[in-house]
């Protein structure tokens, strides 16, 4: 069955539309799945996006794409691509840019070279390609080697970390302006099995910070650290303490400087965490709330993206729902319960114990 993308793209308002799919595959165009979007400022003033494409997410054909916009986001150029299979089912996912105060651009994704543990969208390498012309033409950069984990990753080492890295926001900057990117980094079914369903597989969260990449280095020459210094950054399944669902952080700074980060769990819950030194060491997480023992935040097994706002405030986007949203029985029903969208605002409270308190939800968007 083929879908009316434009009553689909108009159902929640949208102010602008940076791209409409080009069909259904029965008519023989497999353009149908555009995720993992991000928009930034280019060197020269002009927007750019750039999102993950394929005809459904883990496919084949699933790739890397960049486009323009020289009017503020009112009209953008027809997509590029900015890497994709190197081979049938090679695919590429998941780019974080970054934009170094030299003006060059690096993409950072994640890319599978042909064996899978858990999904060709999460076995894989991390990659680097870099513009030096304002994103028009993309380089070959190098691989960033993510550090084995004993008792997590594949005993085979020739199966490669399963993992991905959260992309619903720019990387910030740390308070020394060091660029940090979040991950999520998945046990090996080799290692632990996941639970009942696909969806509840062991995982972790760790970062990786940039020491170097602000002064606009050749990939080759990036300096980096990956934290935390001792254990990643864990929230136990609801029913079996000892394994760990903590996914996709989110990640702000606050105005005295400290890192605040929020996650998806299997808790029906959104959680978060908080570091005082740039991410080398953080606290246990806790349920969020609303304010210091408000009610909770809650969440589907679903993205929580936390933006910061010119103003000093935050916005938070979440569904608030416990997985039961829309008849879904478990966090993981993902068809029915991520939505409606919801936005909350938060406000800085340096002496609480959680920083950030939040109004009450409003209905963002819905389908």
């Amino acid at each position: 069955m083929d879908i009316d993308f434009l009553k689909e793209a108009k159902s929640s308002n949208p102010d602008f539309i940076v791209y409409m799919p080009k069909g259904g595959v029965s008519k023989g165009d497999l353009d149908t799945e555009n995720v993992h979007f991000l928009v930034f400022f280019a060197p020269s003033g002009d927007m750019l996006a750039t999102w993950t494409q394929s005809s459904y997410e883990g496919n084949p054909d699933q790739h890397i794409v960049v486009s323009r916009s020289k009017d503020d986001g009112v009209t953008w150029s027809e997509p590029k691509t900015i890497v994709g299979p190197d081979k049938p089912g090679q695919i590429a996912s998941w780019q974080n840019p970054i934009v170094s105060s030299t003006g060059r651009i690096y993409c950072f994704y994640h890319k599978n070279k042909g064996i899978v543990d858990l999904g060709p969208q999460f076995t894989g390498h991390m990659y680097c390609k870099y513009s030096d012309d304002d994103g028009e033409t993309w380089e070959m950069g190098v691989e960033i080697p993510l550090p084995r984990r004993l008792n997590a990753d594949n005993p085979d080492p020739k199966i490669p970390p399963s993992w991905w890295p959260f992309g619903w926001q720019i990387p910030i900057q740390d308070s020394k302006g060091r660029w940090i990117i979040g991950i999520t980094r998945l046990t090996s079914p080799g290692v632990r099995p996941a639970l009942e369903s696909s969806w509840e597989n062991d995982c972790q969260i760790q970062l990786v910070r940039f020491e170097n990449l602000d002064s606009g280095p050749h990939p080759k020459d990036l300096e980096f650290t990956w934290l935390p210094v001792s254990e990643e950054i864990r929230v136990s399944h609801p029913t079996e303490p000892n394994f760990s669902m903590a996914e996709e952080p989110t990640i702000v700074l606050l105005p005295d400087k400290r890192l605040f980060m929020g996650m998806r769990t299997f808790t029906g819950r959104m959680w978060y965490t908080v570091s005082e030194d740039d991410g080398e060491h953080w606290r246990k997480p806790e349920v969020l709330r609303y304010q210091d023992s408000g009610d909770e935040i809650l969440q589907p097994l679903s993205p929580c993206p936390i933006y910061s706002l010119i103003d000093g405030r935050f916005l938070l986007l979440f569904h608030n729902n416990d997985g039961s949203a829309n008849g879904g029985k478990r966090p993981q029903d993902y068809r029915v319960n991520r939505r409606p969208g919801f936005i909350s605002l938060g406000e800085f409270r340096p002496q609480a114990k959680q920083p950030i308190w939040l109004s009450q939800p409003k209905v963002f968007c819905d389908n």
